[in-house]
């Protein structure tokens, strides 16, 4: 019985391939955390701005929400700014990661590499 294996070039342009997906994922990841995102929540009564590596840069708050007497509202109102700005970074991520390995013809390993974002 005679088998039929893949030609050492066809391996080897896999590894290439493979090895300068890994190279731009890298270089994606790196611009990724150094991007920075403003997000409002509560009319644009506060805003967050975050940074790709999910770390909050700043905090404004909008003197129009600040009232001695409710405290909750206000604290209400930067969680969900703080949890939007997150879920943000983490779409973008995503986004393009996925634009990175449908452009590196590895489409079909991307779902299973346990990429970091």
């Amino acid at each position: 019985m005679k088998v039929n294996l893949p030609k050492s070039g066809g391996a080897n342009n896999m590894l290439l391939k493979v090895q300068k997906f890994q190279e731009d994922m890298a270089a994606l990841q790196e611009e990724l955390e150094n991007r920075e995102y403003e997000i409002t929540a509560g009319g644009g009564a506060v805003t967050v701005k975050i940074n790709g590596k999910r770390e909050i840069l700043a905090i404004t708050i909008s003197p129009d929400i600040v009232d001695p007497d409710d405290t909750e509202t206000l604290a209400d109102v930067i969680v969900a700014a703080v949890n939007e700005a997150i879920q943000r970074v983490d779409e973008e991520a995503k986004k393009e990661t996925d634009r990175l390995t449908e452009e590196s013809g590895l489409g079909g390993l991307g779902g299973g590499m346990g990429l970091p974002f």
